[in-house]
């Protein structure tokens, strides 16, 4: 079976926040788990969306919903460990798009994952898809979108 990759260009990311491998998230195996790992994935997405305006948008019932999830590990992270979590957009469409992260160890400068997260936009009261809002997709000039 093919392995996925995952490679972003350099210039794409545009935000960058540090979490902390916490002892609870190390799994049998005594590194970082893959559920921990996607814990973590969700949170710096929240980040990303709360400071890139998505609050804005959670007044007017709208937030996002994600699509799927891609990740590929390059090396363990384990307890206490710091990691930076860069993410950038990509693949914009009309009701949403791609983020992007590179995870890394500042500490080693090791790459430890890469990850992809798919999202839509979505009315909370209607129940429904709907477009990107404007405000959102203005803040990145530099992604190509339909």
């Amino acid at each position: 079976m093919a392995r996925l990759q995952l490679e972003f260009p350099e210039d794409q990311y545009y935000y960058a926040t540090q979490l902390t491998v916490r002892v609870t998230d190390i799994n049998g195996a005594n590194h970082l788990g893959n559920d921990s790992m996607i814990s973590m994935i969700s949170e710096a997405r929240a980040r990303f969306m709360f400071d890139f305006g998505l609050e804005q948008a959670l007044e007017q019932d709208i937030g996002t919903i994600v699509t799927d999830l891609a990740t590929t590990y390059r090396t363990e992270a384990h307890a206490r460990d710091q990691l930076l979590f860069e993410a950038g957009v990509m693949d914009f469409n009309t009701y949403g798009g791609d983020i992007t992260f590179r995870i890394t160890r500042p500490r080693d400068q090791a790459l430890v994952a890469m990850a992809k997260s798919g999202f839509v936009f979505f009315n909370y009261k209607t129940r429904k898809v709907v477009p990107m809002p404007e405000a959102f997709y203005r803040k990145f000039e530099r992604v190509n979108w339909l």
